[in-house]
């Protein structure tokens, strides 16, 4: 990691083998590493999320047999996660896009 690096902010979820295959551990890693070196991802690998808040996406983890989401923000200091789940439906759960809005605003409360 370098000094230009942004940090990655957890503020819900792991990204841990059991229940990620680890394949699609190092996968999660090596999109998170890019998106700490500054670079931007666009599908297939992540779509915006403006539902949730401003800079805000979700990564695309296919895995064996289950697909995995992390929520995530792209802040000018850091990358904010705000959630990782196991995407069982089309639509991203309504529980999901709150907690992850909740989350960030409660961050963004905090940090000022």
């Amino acid at each position: 990691m370098s000094l230009k690096d942004k940090p990655l902010v957890w503020l819900h979820g792991e990204i841990k083998t059991s229940p990620l295959s680890s394949t699609a551990r190092v996968k999660a890693g090596y999109l998170l590493r890019v998106l700490q070196g500054g670079e931007i991802l666009s599908m297939p690998y992540s779509r915006a999320m403006p539902i949730i808040g401003r800079n805000s996406h979700e990564l695309r983890i296919t895995d064996e047999n289950k697909i995995w989401r992390i929520v995530y923000r792209i802040d000018s200091d850091a990358i904010v996660i705000t959630e990782v789940f196991e995407k069982k439906t089309g639509k991203t759960p309504k529980a999901v896009l709150e907690n992850s809005s909740n989350r960030l605003r409660k961050y963004d409360n905090e940090s000022n």
